[in-house]
């Protein structure tokens, strides 16, 4: 799955922060929704114009963001 091909940003829209390609809907909404059990079935019941390509480019996403996050040891 190529993340990039659904996740978007687009300065105008919330602020910049990365959303669903042609939603208003914010990656880290979808992230929030999985963390509190909401699960896939619900979610496009709830949002029907997300896919299951959404939901899994979202995780995606979030992935390659903790991948290439940078940690520091605390001396």
């Amino acid at each position: 799955m190529e993340w990039h091909d659904r996740i978007v940003v687009e300065p105008k829209v919330l602020a910049g922060k990365p959303i669903i390609k042609g939603t208003r809907l914010a990656v880290e909404f979808v992230l929030e929704l999985l963390a509190s059990e909401w699960t896939e079935q619900r979610i496009l019941e709830n949002y029907p114009q997300l896919t299951h390509e959404d939901i899994t480019a979202v995780l995606s996403y979030a992935a390659r963001v903790l991948k290439e996050e940078t940690v520091y040891a605390l001396p």
